[in-house]
């Protein structure tokens, strides 16, 4: 699933295509709905509210976010609203790697192994709050790198930029009721319910 892509200048919070109970030994039910409607709901508004001010209309969500030198108030809340949608949609319980999409991990990373160490490093080692993230670039390579806050790879101010088809949530609110200061556990734990056919569509 792709992200909101619309012609006018208001976005719709993003729904999740499952329960809010639906993976309750990885994430508790109370952290899913918080994260959701209180998190998710709050970046939705405040892009629509600052989308409005600077009258931006007329693009995507991804094409707003590649802009040069976004006001901040934008690059906060959309990349929360464009994150979030990414991260709901990759989560959907059920879709193991596919044989292509494991040869490209091997070939890009030289084996699955080092691919989820890799990923699980960026993740437990962004310093504060932010996001790991598998993107692809124009030669179509994969790379894994972490963003601060909610910049994304889809940002001229990221390490790199391409698409994101893969981005694992950090921020404490993401974890903490369930986990505490136990991220890598989080980590853990999350990365058994990627939906990895999810991330392949992604794929250009």
């Amino acid at each position: 699933m792709k992200t909101a892509t619309v012609s006018t200048n208001t976005f719709e919070l993003t729904e999740i295509p499952y329960g809010y109970d639906a993976f309750p030994e990885v994430i508790d039910v109370r952290t899913m709905e918080i994260h959701h409607t209180k998190h998710h709901q709050g970046y939705t508004d405040k892009l629509n509210a600052a989308l409005k001010e600077v009258n931006i209309s007329g693009k995507t969500i991804e094409e707003i976010l590649s802009m040069d030198d976004l006001p901040t108030a934008i690059r906060n809340n959309g990349g929360g609203f464009f994150n979030h949608s990414l991260y709901w949609d990759i989560l959907t319980p059920g879709g193991k790697m596919s044989e292509s999409f494991k040869a490209k991990i091997v070939e890009d990373f030289g084996s699955q192994e080092a691919f989820m160490n890799q990923l699980s490093d960026a993740a437990a080692n962004r310093f504060g709050s932010g996001w790991a993230w598998v993107v692809q670039v124009d030669d179509k390579k994969l790379h894994i790198f972490s963003t601060p806050n909610q910049d994304n790879p889809l940002m001229k101010v990221a390490e790199l930029q391409g698409t994101p088809i893969l981005g694992i949530d950090v921020w404490e609110h993401a974890y903490y009721l369930k986990y505490q200061n136990k991220r890598v556990e989080y980590l853990q734990n999350i990365l058994k319910i990627i939906n990895w056919g999810k991330v392949e569509d992604r794929m250009v």
